[in-house]
């Protein structure tokens, strides 16, 4: 009787390893698919392609984002597609880069999270060179069997004793 309870007590250890492995190692069908959508969207951000960058997006009224510049909320796809050209406009100078690092995800179903740093550097139209570092939490909700992001946060560090978003921060 030992002998039994030892190998289905091995059976379900090597089971439970092997069901672990694939979240463990952020290699879910799910987590793969929106970190594909995320590389597709940096290489439509370092691009500059408009349309690229949207296709990461819910389409319609339902899209929320809270950004860091005014107006901080843009009501549906069509209002953050107005600001994303708006910012090929402003910084149409050299040196844009765009770079997303330490990519988190979690899903469950229909629903998924994710938070990232994403860093930005751009020349305005006057020559000014701008660096952020921004914290961003992604809310993903698969849509026609595609994940989009349904809702966006971006923020940033302040400093308290001068009152001052902190662009630069680092962990």
């Amino acid at each position: 009787m030992k002998r039994i309870g030892f190998w289905v007590s091995a059976a379900l250890l090597v089971a439970g390893f092997y069901a672990a492995v694939p979240c463990a190692l952020g290699q879910t069908k799910d987590e793969k698919q929106i970190r594909a959508l995320e590389d597709r969207y940096v290489t439509a951000v370092k691009a500059r392609d408009l349309d690229g960058i949207m296709k990461a997006y819910a389409p319609g009224a339902e899209l929320v984002v809270f950004d860091v510049i005014p107006p901080r909320q843009y009501n549906g796809f069509d209002a953050y597609k107005k600001d994303w050209g708006e910012d090929f406009t402003a910084y149409p100078g050299p040196g844009w880069q765009f770079e997303l690092s330490d990519l988190s995800i979690t899903t469950d179903g229909k629903l998924g999270y994710g938070h990232s740093i994403q860093h930005f550097v751009g020349t305005t139209k006057e020559g000014t060179k701008v660096d952020l570092t921004l914290r961003v939490t992604d809310c993903y909700r698969k849509i026609g069997g595609k994940w989009l992001i349904a809702h966006e946060h971006v923020s940033v560090p302040v400093d308290l004793e001068t009152g001052k978003p902190d662009m630069t921060s680092k962990p």
